[in-house]
């Protein structure tokens, strides 16, 4: 089976094409923004423009606009190529990829909003072992429960800590790791995984009375 992974949820925005476990092409740019102009032009210089039977596309938490442009795209690519599309989460996939290199338990502590970082950690098999919180990074220094730390804000999270007690892995989400993922986590439900409250809240709604004229 042909697959194609998409990641935009983070400052980086990366696709990769597999045959079945093979990779056999992939492109990977570090643009902070801009994920909407850069992923389909990426796309379409893959073999056969990407084409795939399976599209694995990131949730998130990370960037909110990353996170639905990969989402929007994959699934307009799936309705047009009649492809099975599957999301997954981003943390999940930091810690794969770490765990590649580091076959232990890890925390994983990325860019959140507001000065805040995404944290949650994952055991020896990649599977989360609680939910993802956004913490400010004072209270986010004491959910760390691994030695090995990893993402985006891994280093930063190491030296308001103890540096000398953390192997640090400072790496950001590349579609070229998902073949790592453990399966139990990929989702039909492709809805974005914000990590935090939305920013915006609705307004009540304010009801006027009418005055009846006679």
């Amino acid at each position: 089976m042909r697959v194609l992974a998409i990641e935009t949820a983070s400052e980086a925005c990366s696709v990769a094409l597999f045959e079945g476990q093979d990779l056999i092409a992939h492109d990977y740019r570090e643009i902070g923004r801009g994920h909407a102009e850069q992923l389909l032009p990426m796309i379409s210089q893959l073999p056969e423009k990407g084409k795939a039977e399976r599209i694995l596309v990131s949730l998130g938490p990370g960037s909110f606009t990353g996170a639905r442009i990969g989402i929007a795209a994959a699934r307009a690519l799936g309705f047009a190529w009649d492809a099975e599309v599957l999301g997954y989460p981003t943390l999940a996939l930091v810690a794969a990829m770490a765990q590649a290199r580091h076959r232990q338990p890890v925390t994983v502590c990325v860019t959140g909003g507001h000065g805040e970082w995404f944290i949650q950690n994952f055991n020896s098999e990649g599977q989360p072992e609680a939910e993802l919180a956004s913490l400010t990074p004072a209270i986010a220094k004491a959910q760390a429960n691994h030695t090995t730390v990893c993402g985006s804000k891994a280093q930063e999270l190491a030296n308001i800590s103890n540096p000398d007690y953390f192997t640090v892995i400072s790496n950001l989400p590349d579609a070229s790791g998902v073949t790592r993922l453990p399966h139990n986590l990929l989702t039909r439900t492709l809805k974005p995984i914000y990590g935090r409250a939305p920013d915006a809240k609705p307004q009540p709604m304010v009801m006027k009375n009418k005055v009846n004229s006679t």
